[in-house]
């Protein structure tokens, strides 16, 4: 009986571990939130109260001037923006002057290059997202400072009652497809994309242009396309399914129905 027990405990644990095996692969339970904070300097940018960019390096266009990215853009230096690798990933920003500034921290999505700002880690804000590091009424001082000492760290982004999706570039033929991805929750940041033709079943790996454009060279290329992306921080991944279709046409906008938890 002894050895009968321990062998149900032995079988109880792989199951387990198998388990584990499971949920780690299938990504969603994993998270980009960073309990660590790192220090960082911080401007701002654009009209006191506006949006920052317009456009900016990321490729979002006028995204940045609309919710849920409005007010909330922010431009970093290239440790940063990793080659245009890090578009979309949010972050948590906050100043540490307890005389002026909150203990709120403000969430800003990547959205713009800042290459010519400070070394290091910098954010450059847009006006409205600086000030609110502030406290209640001080948003014009803390404006003032120029440039602030921060804290910052990764977290996980969130676009409720958004799905993620893909914008067909403009230029975009049946010999170059070129898409930009759109409201990616969790992560943010895409690592790697495929695409899937119609009628096959082999994924094509997609060419990183710049920001979170990403293109496939081929042709003629048949839709509807599947698409499946990589994100670049915990390589969580996620297929839609004939997201873009037979008739696609350059500068729409397909929306998928899903997006990470």
């Amino acid at each position: 009986m002894e050895s009968e027990g321990k062998f149900v405990q032995l079988l109880l644990s792989l199951c387990l571990v198998a388990v584990q095996c499971l949920v780690v692969s299938a990504g969603p339970l994993r998270s980009v939130s960073d309990p660590h904070w790192y220090p960082a300097t911080a401007t701002w940018y654009g009209s006191p109260d506006g949006d920052g960019s317009d456009g900016g390096a990321c490729g979002y266009g006028s995204l940045v001037d609309v919710k849920p990215l409005r007010a909330r853009v922010g431009a970093v230096t290239p440790i940063l923006f990793k080659g245009g690798e890090g578009c979309g990933a949010c972050y948590k920003v906050k100043c540490l002057d307890e005389s002026i500034c909150s203990r709120r921290a403000v969430t800003v999505i990547i959205t713009d290059e800042c290459p010519g700002c400070s070394a290091g880690s910098h954010f450059d804000l847009s006006g409205t997202a600086f000030g609110r590091m502030a406290v209640a009424g001080e948003g014009n001082q803390l404006r003032n400072r120029g440039e602030l000492p921060v804290m910052y760290r990764r977290t996980p982004c969130k676009y409720p009652g958004k799905n993620i999706a893909f914008r067909v570039n403009e230029g975009s033929t049946d010999y170059w497809l070129s898409l930009l991805v759109e409201f990616e929750d969790g992560d943010g940041d895409v690592g790697s994309m495929h695409i899937k033709q119609a009628s096959s079943t082999e994924w094509t790996e997609m060419q990183h242009i710049w920001g979170a454009t990403w293109c496939i060279t081929a042709g003629p290329l048949r839709g509807p396309f599947s698409v499946k992306l990589t994100t670049l921080s915990t390589a969580q991944t996620l297929s839609a399914r004939d997201v873009i279709p037979s008739n696609w046409s350059p500068k729409a906008t397909y929306t998928s129905r899903l997006n990470f938890n």
